[in-house]
């Protein structure tokens, strides 16, 4: 906590932690060498006697042989892509192109053709690894389509040709010196408001960050089973779970997709300490039936982050759950933590903020001329440190767009820091509503609405309107059984929140639309109902 209390929105962050120069292969070869027998991967799978296991000293000699194989096709600094869904090769496969000097280009399983173009043409991959199908997705059929237009791809692997490809490691191939400012990953931002974009992030700001995000702020112990359902295409997954899991020695528990039955079974029969996801997963796990009959005893904390986190799910998540839960406020372009509520804060600021920023990492608010403002006062939120990343691929001016002179990521999002240091999140700077000159946060009326018992989840969006210039527009999705009207909705909103910002037009929907990491897409949802092609039933107020 801060001895004096701070009048503007500045946090210099604390400087005590040490930075490591540390890169991925480092990280695992060092938790080989402390805890050779300790379980590092669990594939989590419904039965428990086909749960495949690595051992930390099994999961460091795959993970070299596959190296070795990856450098008898490819070049150290070559770019290599994966496109699966969470199985344990993907992990391997992420550990072993880090050892071998190979940037890995993560792709969204979900991808059609022209996307997957996009991804491995922009990237100039010269190999991806994949999985035959998945979900009904013919992606072994997807590739070999597009492939005569993907000139720098000379190889492809299906996963379930592994072993014949790890095989090929010979042990007589020297595994290089790698750099820990050298580029680890590249992720592709979900492009909800524009053609995706390449980030490039090194080694030692993705390892520096899972150790202080996770590892220093939860003190995870060796051996505790970690569960992760976050997509490994995004930072969530494949950084600061995994890389977390490997700095603590831990267990990670990696289900193949999402499904809360299957979270809740891998709960209790793994024994897990912490449970993680968007929310949209963990109001899917409070909403499943199974919840009320499962052993949570063996927890100690629950995570969100990746998108909006309302207050009032925090406050189901910990009655349901029985434990604190944390949020993080992260960005892929930031490594990706920024800010973080510790499991000791208070039920109000683990509830209605995101924490402070993370050790080693400044934040700053800022007004539209780019200047400092008061605490207290809504700006955009930039943050500066180790963990920016080195920038977008082929890009310099998204880059200079993105990261300014003096180092300072400009995140695009809308916040405000108290005279504690600590953050709070009001959307996006592209979605804040103009109505009749009046700045609105749709943050604000999400967090109200979620406040009521028949909602589920809702997205509030600004609309054109002749007169105002903007309308708000609230899409609901009620709680199972729920009937509840737009009157009474609007009822609720108009008590608690001003009346230029309460939704005069209302949709509601069974489902929204979602990028590939669980965020709702609100662009989708304003294009639908612009052009008309929304079929959900609307009302105007």
């Amino acid at each position: 906590m801060v001895a004096e209390p701070i009048s503007m929105s500045y946090w210099k962050g604390e400087s005590g932690e040490e930075l490591r120069d540390e890169t991925v292969g480092a990280l695992l070869r060092h938790a080989a060498e402390t805890a050779p027998d300790t379980p590092a991967l669990v594939e989590g799978v419904p039965e428990v006697a086909e749960r495949r296991r690595w051992t930390y000293a099994a999961l460091l000699d795959e993970a070299e042989r596959a190296a070795r194989a990856l450098l008898g096709r490819f070049s150290p600094g070559e770019r290599v892509a994966v496109w699966a869904n969470n199985i344990p090769e993907w992990v391997i496969l992420e550990l072993a192109a880090a050892l071998a000097d190979i940037t890995l280009v993560t792709v969204n399983p979900a991808l059609r053709a022209s996307e997957l173009q996009h991804v491995l043409g922009h990237s100039r991959a010269a190999g991806v690894f994949l999985r035959r199908e998945y979900r009904g997705n013919p992606m072994a059929q997807t590739l070999d389509e597009i492939r005569p237009d993907l000139p720098n791809l000379r190889t492809s692997v299906l996963f379930e040709d592994w072993k014949d490809f790890c095989a090929e490691g010979s042990t007589d191939r020297t595994l290089p010196e790698v750099d820990a400012s050298a580029p680890a990953q590249i992720q592709y931002t979900s492009g909800t408001t524009g053609v995706p974009k390449g980030v490039v992030l090194n080694h030692r700001a993705i390892t520096n960050n899972a150790r202080l995000a996770y590892v220093r702020t939860f003190g995870l112990r060796p051996g505790e089973p970690q569960l992760n359902p976050m997509p490994l295409f995004h930072t969530a997954g494949c950084v600061l779970a995994t890389l977390a899991s490997i700095a603590a020695r831990g267990t990670q528990i990696l289900p193949p997709h999402f499904d809360p039955a299957l979270m809740l079974n891998l709960t209790e029969s793994e024994r897990c300490v912490v449970v993680g996801g968007v929310p949209t997963m963990l109001i899917a796990m409070l909403e499943h039936p199974s919840l009320p009959h499962t052993d949570l005893s063996s927890l100690r904390y629950v995570l969100s982050g990746g998108a909006t986190v309302p207050p009032e799910l925090v406050r189901r998540v910990e009655h349901a759950f029985g434990v604190p839960m944390s949020v993080i406020y992260a960005q892929t372009e930031a490594s990706p933590g920024i800010t973080i509520t510790r499991l000791d804060d208070t039920p109000e600021d683990r509830a209605e903020t995101v924490g402070r920023p993370l050790p080693r990492t400044e934040v700053k608010i800022v007004d539209a001329s780019g200047e400092v403002v008061p605490t207290g006062v809504t700006g955009e939120l930039c943050t500066r440190g180790y963990h920016v990343m080195t920038g977008y691929l082929n890009a310099a001016a998204d880059t200079a767009a993105a990261i300014d002179i003096d180092g300072w990521l400009h995140t695009g999002d809308l916040g405000s820091m108290d005279d504690r240091g600590y953050c709070r999140i009001e959307g996006r700077l592209k979605d804040m509503i103009i109505r009749g000159g009046e700045n609105i946060y749709p943050r604000e009326i999400e967090q109200t609405l979620a406040a009521h018992p028949a909602v589920a989840e809702a997205a509030v969006v600004g609309l054109p309107d002749p007169v105002w210039g903007e309308r708000v527009a609230a899409f609901i999705r009620r709680t199972p059984g729920s009937t509840t009207s737009e009157k009474e909705l609007f009822d609720h909103v108009r008590t608690h929140l001003a009346p230029h910002k309460t939704p005069r037009t209302w949709v509601f929907v069974d489902a929204f639309p979602l990028t590939g990491s669980g965020k709702i897409r609100k662009n989708a949802l304003r294009e639908a109902y612009v052009s008309g092609s929304l079929s959900a039933p609307s009302t105007d107020i």
